[in-house]
């Protein structure tokens, strides 16, 4: 048969290559084996992937040139036309081949009988004058088949057993059981969820399964990892993890769930149902063939989730105990329904549940819940604070649920479960400000606490600007409502919240705001915590003089008050002062005897705080490895305590991958900050998002890029991690050669910091603006010479960026560490490399040599082993243009080491243009030979239009000399002329 066009084929196979190995194989069309069975059964679940595994079967039959015979069987109930799927393959012989289809009439008229135009004329073996003899009609399909194998394979493949008559299972059981001398392979299809007990196929599968020549495959749910491939593949554009996660676990390792999910993703964004209708409609097929009170239980049991305890589900459906027995058994015959041991029972699918319970009507849903706020609510019964929430939430019973909403949220702070935490409090905080609680006769709820719980919650989940916002709505809702002690108490915690982030709240105003509610006299703990938060403002702002005074007033308190958070907390804003001001090691040691006390004091916050700090110090000082170590050990500690996504948390283990791209280790890097299966709240991935895409730079993985429109919203939302991000979005665009867009990205970040520190001058413009400067270098070494001149008067503008960046640094710091000063160094070197590329005011050769002789040590010393082969390079490309090749050599040697180890894609291609100056080919002119290296590098220069002039700069060589190469030049390739050559030289690829 012709190619049969299948939707299924346009859908990715993905987690099938194993299943389809053995399919391939039983069949025949595996050219290393034999057909191992002449018939197959295929089974798995609705929607698992059988018919995508035939539609590729059938695909590569065809392409086997086999005939290919395809029938579906179809739920016409007690309706259903005999032999349907045998009516469909003859019929579409008739139609694709009506030639051999009259041929096969003629041979085995019972045939003609199974055609469609027949059949639907009314034409049957129940209403026509001649009954059908039922031997003669199955001897005659044989023959068929067995005939249409004299001239080529026949595949015969039946989709949908479940449905099939009872004439159609007779015919498949005979054709089974009669071997075929010539290649005819039967293959078919059935739902295994819907072979409840008294399905009549399960009967037949076994009698099959006893048949010689029979083979079984079953499909089982796909992978976990699988799910995700094909999540990935059916949306190209990348999802934030949660909702590849969200999609995966929902799944449940079916494909078509996995596929209506996806497409779901989009509807949903455009206020569609976040369960697709035909996904729900399929789901639902199943409850319309169960009796009422089965239906009515399992709407009742949908209202409690997945799962449901056979006692809760006792006390709210309305039946006897008989007739509810009778109702759960025929749900779990059907497949609908689970058994869990002796408690309970679970939805066989989670996306069942999910659509029953869409499908209830609102009075009915209301009811529901009410009837299981009441079961949830009785002593007898074992429930938790959350399902109670939940379900009186539903019933519109606001009372009860604030209460268990509290109690539901500090039950999961309680077990390390923040983003529950944070939900059941927010929920709390909307029931209370519902204006139906002002009629109602409830205890007032202590407001501030709640917020305050509230947003922990929310920043130990991770949404640490949800937070800050949440509070700031207490505060404007609630002003002038409260005691100076609770509005003090609500400005500490938004203070605390904001200190942490990079948004437009005056964190110095707000503290000092609450501070000034909380008298001096007597001493309170409110009062130390406001003067330590206090401290840490002036520090940000830079005003280190009242930093320190007002930390020491928050240590001094806190040591009479004996608050250990409180000293543990100024003690290190003034250690970090110390560090600021060129003391790195006293700072050091006093970290560590921080974090000591934390941790004898059992007080996680300041322990993470302190290796977070501890970790800074060893940065700045250059001691990367062991900074790597603190930063891992925060993090590791983050982890134990059930918050990686919590500030100081998140932000050590974006930091130690930072380290680990720093010092070389680049898979360790990407480990780190693997996110896949975590499902992080987006601003976490964002955050780590900003690191992965430097290792993705350095290797030159410009697929990175697509994830970028997804994360600038959040980068451009805190500060560092727009600068982590920049550097890498410079680099992809630059190496690529858009030079243009690496530019954009530079400004971009300028306008950022610009808008959240109110300030364009930051240390890590040195690091851009070097970066930068480097592009344009290499791109004014190909450039003309007008462009040249914009490329270097770009570069004098960066640079006096950076001088102006380093002159504030230090007037703000007084010192600058090993990174800073390679950055300064490397910043630099760039620009003379520029002028000297441009060939525009070049530098002396030993001024240019000097400079990345300082760069390359620079880099060396802090340790960042990438830099330090970049800068090599670039020293090696001055060496040897200076004539010192055995230099150049060694450093190229060095510096491709690192870079294969690294994989560093761009920096090798730019090592590969050292290492000679094209590729030879066989199609170049026969007198590119005879150059010398030298010659090439003067051709090269030549063919981008440079004067004689500019390239004895470039080279630091004489004019006169350029002039005699230039004539040799000439005459060995038989130009006329600088553009002849220039022409011949592209021409035969002997240009770089």
């Amino acid at each position: 048969m012709d190619d049969v066009p299948s939707d299924a084929l346009l859908r990715p196979m993905i987690g099938r290559a194993g299943e389809l190995r053995e399919l391939l194989a039983v069949v025949g069309l595996d050219a290393e084996n034999d057909a191992a069975a002449g018939a197959v059964v295929i089974s798995g679940d609705a929607g698992v992937g059988k018919s995508r595994l035939l539609a590729e079967l059938r695909q590569r039959a065809q392409a086997a040139d086999w005939h290919v015979l395809l029938g579906h069987c179809l739920d016409f109930g007690d309706s259903a036309l005999p032999y349907l799927p045998f009516s469909e393959i003859f019929g579409r012989l008739a139609v694709e081949s009506g030639e051999l289809a009259e041929t096969v009439a003629r041979t085995h008229p019972a045939v003609r009988r199974l055609m469609p135009g027949r059949r639907l004329s009314g034409d049957t073996p129940s209403n026509t004058s001649e009954p059908m003899d039922r031997a003669d009609l199955f001897e005659s399909v044989y023959a068929t088949l067995a005939g249409l194998a004299d001239a080529a394979p026949v595949l015969v493949l039946v989709e949908d057993l479940h449905w099939a008559d009872q004439s159609t299972r007779e015919l498949l059981t005979f054709l089974f059981s009669r071997r075929f001398d010539t290649p005819v392979r039967l293959v078919t299809t059935y739902r295994s969820d819907d072979l409840h007990r008294r399905h009549p196929l399960r009967a037949t599968i076994a009698e099959w399964s006893r048949l010689p020549g029979m083979a079984r495959i079953t499909l089982e749910p796909l992978s976990e990892s699988h799910v995700r491939s094909l999540v990935e593949a059916l949306h190209p554009k990348p999802l934030p993890e949660a909702a590849i996660r969200a999609i995966v676990a929902r799944a449940e390792g079916n494909a078509f769930f996995t596929e209506e999910l996806v497409e779901a993703t989009n509807r949903t964004d455009r206020g569609g149902r976040s369960l697709p209708d035909d996904l729900a409609d399929l789901l639902l097929l199943r409850l319309d063939q169960l009796e009422e009170s089965s239906r009515q239980t399992l709407r009742a049991a949908s209202v409690a989730g997945r799962r449901v305890s056979h006692e809760l589900l006792s006390r709210v459906v309305d039946l006897g105990p008989i007739d509810l027995d009778h109702a759960i058994r025929a749900a779990v015959d059907s497949f609908v329904l689970l058994p869990l041991g002796d408690d309970g029972y679970a939805f066989r699918h989670a996306l069942l549940a999910e659509a029953i319970y869409d499908d209830l009507l609102p009075g009915e849903r209301v009811r529901l819940h009410r009837a299981y706020t009441a079961a949830l609510s009785d002593p007898g019964v074992t429930s938790t604070a959350a399902e109670i929430a939940r379900h009186a939430r539903a019933s519109h019973d606001l009372a009860t649920a604030i209460r268990a909403s509290i109690e539901a949220g500090d039950e999961a702070m309680s077990v390390a479960g923040p983003d529950e935490a944070a939900h059941h409090y927010q929920v709390a905080l909307e029931m209370l400000a519902d204006p139906q609680r002002a009629e109602l006769d409830l205890v007032p709820a202590d407001v501030v606490t709640l917020s305050i719980k509230a947003s922990e919650a929310v920043a130990a989940a991770g949404h640490p600007l949800r937070a800050v916002q949440l509070l700031r709505d207490q505060v404007d809702q609630l002003r002038g409502t409260l005691a100076d002690i609770d509005q003090a108490r609500l400005l500490l915690a938004l203070s605390s919240a904001a200190v942490l982030t990079d948004g437009d709240l005056d964190v110095l105003a707000t503290s000092a705001e609450g501070l000034s509610l909380v008298p001096q006299d007597p001493p309170s703990p409110l009062r130390a915590r406001l003067l330590a938060i206090l401290a840490r403002a002036y520090a940000v702002q830079g005003r280190d003089e009242e930093a320190v005074s007002t930390a020491n007033e928050a240590l001094a308190l806190g040591q009479e008050l004996r608050l250990p958070g409180v000293i543990a907390d100024a003690t290190t804003t003034m250690t970090r002062l110390d560090e600021s001001t060129g003391d790195p090691e006293s700072s050091r040691k006093a970290l560590v005897d921080i974090i000591e006390k934390a941790r004898a004091n059992n007080d996680v916050s300041s322990e993470l705080r302190g290796l977070h700090n501890l970790g800074g110090v060893n940065y700045e000082a250059g001691q990367v490895t062991a900074a790597q170590a603190s930063y891992s050990e925060a993090y590791r500690r983050a982890v134990e305590l059930g918050r990686p996504w919590a500030p100081y948390g998140l932000d050590a283990r974006l930091l130690a991958g930072l380290t680990s791209y720093v010092r070389g280790e680049w898979d360790e890097a990407v480990r780190t900050l693997d996110i896949v299966g975590a499902a992080p709240p987006a601003p976490a991935e964002a955050a780590l998002a900003s690191v992965a895409i430097q290792v993705a730079a350095g290797r030159g993985d410009v697929v990175a890029l697509d994830r970028v429109p997804q994360q600038q919203t959040w980068w451009d939302r805190d500060g560092m991690l727009s600068v982590l991000s920049s550097g890498a979005l410079i680099d992809l665009h630059g190496d690529r050669g858009d030079l243009a867009a690496a530019l954009a990205a530079h400004d971009h970040v300028l306008d950022v910091i610009l808008n959240l520190w109110q300030s364009r001058y930051f240390m890590a413009r040195i690091r851009l603006g070097a970066l930068v400067i480097g592009q344009l270098a290499t791109r004014a070494a190909e450039a003309g010479a007008q462009e040249r001149a914009e490329l270097i008067s770009r570069g004098a503008e960066l640079m006096s960026d950076v001088e102006e960046t380093l002159a504030r640094g230090l007037r703000r710091f007084k010192v600058v560490g090993p990174e800073g000063r390679s950055w300064v160094s490397r910043s630099r070197a760039e620009q003379l490399r520029l002028r000297w590329a441009g060939g525009i005011d070049a530098p002396e050769q030993e001024t240019l040599v000097a400079a990345w002789e300082e760069t390359v040590e620079a880099f060396e010393t802090f340790g960042h082993v990438f830099e330090t082969a970049r800068s090599q390079t670039r020293l090696a490309a001055v060496l040897r243009a200076a004539g010192r090749t055995t230099d150049a050599r060694s450093l190229v040697a060095a510096a491709q080491e690192s870079a294969g180890r690294l994989g560093a894609a761009p920096l090798l291609a730019e090592l590969r243009s050292l290492g000679a100056v094209g590729p030879r080919r066989a199609e170049r002119s026969r007198h590119h030979e005879q150059l010398t290296a030298r010659e090439h590098e003067i051709l090269a220069l030549v063919a981008q239009g440079r004067s004689n002039g500019d390239v004895a700069r470039q080279l630091f060589i004489s004019t006169k000399t350029v002039s005699v190469h230039v004539s040799n030049i000439l005459a060995k390739l038989g130009a006329s002329g600088r553009t002849e050559a220039a022409a011949i030289a592209r021409r035969d690829q002997l240009l770089n």
